[in-house]
């Protein structure tokens, strides 16, 4: 009998046959697989800081963030396909597709922006419910149910934008507004700031104290103020920094608004734990009675409902949707972005923080070869030997679990 049996005709709490001591084990790990990838990003600003001063200006700190949240949000869904052992390479033709959907709708058809954007949002959830229903009912291989979805995706996106195939959206809409010229006022930065400390800090101390009456190891209020404190300092550079130029785009909020969100959601819920469960070993989740099918089929509609999502921020940000949006550039990316920031391409391993650690490391890369003048092949190298090691990485740790 297994563990994972065991566990289940006990009627332990745990959904799948791991106790306290092993849950905290995988949420550390999930964050200490960030280590490398924070590493990278304090060593790619130090390189590019060097050779070029204006990269860590602020100006063009606020152009790398506002160029991050499209590609970060789709980034964001890959993680969570990528933790339950799938994949999803239409990502890109996806966003593209949502993009589309609103220039159409808004432009052509008339429709009001809000009524576009939940349309492409729509779409997206559709096709995200079919690539899960297939892959978990049929068993269909996720690599090759979403590379055929992304030359489907990539030909229903010519369709829609017609013989033209460049719509441009209305520079006056709220949506190219919000996303293009939308900042948080001063004040309200500050305030979210404030909340935002407060509430981690007092999350915190509820589990602190749930721990400790529960009898269970739990982290000292030093380690609790010192947590806070780093997070602090974080936030309030960041927001005093950008504040010099243009400041936090809406953009940006909304990215990492979802980035909290899903961290909440995979830390603290039974759907959290279902999605490392079956990430790490479907056959012992399904024994424990984990609802494995229903679990992939919801992470494959989070992934391509964020997907659409991307694709929206993108034709506002480029107040446009034509064929090249959500190219091939964009799924590498988004897929890249997430393996890089620490998910593991093997399931079961990773954060959501992931997504915006990743697209952070892959974005300054970008951006700062662009400001030395240097050619896209140079880029593309550069990427590929970044991601190349992300994927030692993982290999090396997944090894190192195993013995």
């Amino acid at each position: 009998m297994t563990a994972a049996t065991t566990t289940a005709t006990t009627g332990d709490r745990q959904p799948f046959g791991a106790g306290p001591g092993r849950l905290i084990d995988r949420v550390r790990g999930a964050h200490l697989s960030m280590l490398p990838a924070l590493g990278a990003l304090a060593l790619v600003w130090l390189v590019l800081g060097v050779v070029d001063p204006a990269f860590l200006s602020a100006e063009n700190l606020v152009n790398l963030t506002l160029q991050s949240a499209p590609v970060g949000v789709i980034a964001l869904g890959v993680v969570l396909v990528l933790l339950v052992g799938q994949i999803d390479l239409s990502v890109g033709s996806l966003s593209g597709l949502a993009a589309a959907v609103v220039a159409v709708g808004t432009v052509n058809l008339g429709w009001p922006v809000a009524v576009s954007v939940l349309a492409a949002m729509a779409v997206g959830v559709v096709v995200g419910l079919g690539y899960g229903l297939l892959a978990a009912r049929l068993g269909v291989p996720s690599f090759v149910l979403t590379l055929g979805g992304l030359l489907l995706l990539a030909g229903v996106q010519m369709r829609v934008l017609g013989p033209a195939g460049s719509i441009n959206l209305p520079f006056e809409s709220w949506l190219v507004r919000t996303v293009q010229q939308g900042f948080l006022p001063p004040v309200v930065a500050w305030c979210l700031v404030v909340v935002v400390v407060a509430g981690s800090a007092t999350l915190h101390l509820a589990d602190r104290a749930r721990r400790v009456r529960a009898d269970l190891q739990a982290p000292s209020l030093g380690s609790i103020a010192a947590r806070t404190g780093v997070l602090a300092a974080v936030l309030v550079g960041t927001v005093a920094y950008l504040g010099t130029a243009r400041g936090v785009g809406y953009s940006v909020v909304l990215f990492v608004c979802l980035v909290v969100v899903a961290d909440v959601l995979l830390r603290r819920t039974r759907w959290g734990r279902a999605v490392r469960a079956v990430g790490s070993d479907r056959r012992a989740a399904r024994l424990a009675g984990v609802a494995v099918d229903r679990t992939v089929i919801s992470c494959f509609a989070a992934c391509s409902g964020l997907a659409a999502v991307g694709g929206v921020l993108a034709a506002g940000r480029l107040a446009a949707a034509n064929q090249g949006t959500g190219g091939t550039d964009t799924y590498l990316m988004a897929i890249a972005a997430a393996v890089i920031g620490g998910t593991s391409i093997f399931g079961g391993r990773g954060g959501a923080w992931s997504a915006l650690v990743g697209v952070l490391v892959l974005q300054s890369i970008a951006n700062g070869l662009t400001l030395l003048d240097l050619d896209l092949a140079t880029q593309q190298m550069v990427t590929g030997t970044v991601l190349v090691l992300a994927i030692v990485v993982d290999t090396l740790v997944r090894r190192r679990r195993e013995t």
